[in-house]
């Protein structure tokens, strides 16, 4: 005689609601691949993803570059034509600058020194190399030569920087028999001078500016003779006026005078 099973003992079946879920992601998936199968692609949106895929990993071939990536390649290219500019102007005033320090050591005066900084490079001149003690008149040739010189450098920079030219003096005041009564006016004058000079060698006159500290922007120590001899200079401050920087600056002070 068969045993007779009792309901308690059955063994679990699956739930009846995953049947039901069961089907309903059938269904979805088979939503998804229709839609898929509808869908058009982009032949140039795919070209250009491939193109960047090529350019980035330098691994596929073909494909054409997105706009962005070219413009972004061409401001890299001027960027690196800038920069090749500004070295090839810091170079060309080393070996001037190095060939006129080889006559300043044998005579004992300064150097004339270069120095790279945030916004371009500055040419240190000593006023002993241009001018008399107490003076602000080129009677020097050499000195005549080495400014034609420079001049020819900057003819070459780029139009968008400009040349400042600063006087500095030490902290002793003129003589009294001298036509200036500060230091004021004799680094004014001494400024003014170079940037006549230049001038007077074809640089363009708008992309010169010149200005004068007197004493108040020290190089050395004014307590020894060396010392004021070094503070006793020309700087040529070689700045670049970056558009977008100007922009920045200009905004900056917008805002400050509100």
């Amino acid at each position: 005689m068969a045993k007779l099973i009792k309901p308690s003992d059955c063994p679990k079946c699956m739930p009846d609601w995953l049947a039901t879920f069961g089907d309903l992601m059938s269904l979805l998936l088979c939503f998804f691949v229709l839609l898929l199968s509808m869908a058009t692609m982009d032949a140039k949106k795919f070209e250009n993803a491939i193109g960047s895929l090529a350019g980035a990993l330098s691994v596929l071939e073909g494909g054409s570059r997105p706009q962005v990536q070219k413009e972004q390649e061409m401001s890299l290219e001027t960027s690196t034509r800038e920069t090749r500019a500004k070295l090839k102007s810091e170079n060309e005033i080393m070996k001037t600058a190095s060939a006129i320090n080889q006559l300043l050591t044998a005579s004992g005066s300064p150097e004339v020194s270069v120095e790279e900084a945030e916004d371009g490079f500055i040419l240190r001149l000593p006023a002993s190399l241009l001018f008399s003690k107490g003076k602000a008149q080129i009677e020097n040739d050499d000195a005549r030569l080495f400014l034609k010189r420079i001049s020819m450098v900057i003819a070459k920079l780029p139009s968008e920087v400009n040349t400042n030219i600063i006087g500095h003096t030490d902290d002793q005041k003129p003589d009294i028999d001298s036509i200036y009564k500060d230091n004021w006016q004799l680094s004014s004058a001494r400024a003014i001078t170079v940037a006549q000079e230049l001038i007077n060698n074809g640089v363009d006159a708008k992309k010169l500016i010149a200005s004068a500290r007197a004493s108040y922007n020290p190089f050395a120590s004014n307590d020894s003779e060396q010392g004021r001899a070094k503070n006793n200079r020309v700087e040529i401050h070689f700045v670049s006026l970056d558009k977008k920087e100007k922009e920045i600056t200009k905004k900056s002070i917008l805002d400050a005078g509100q």
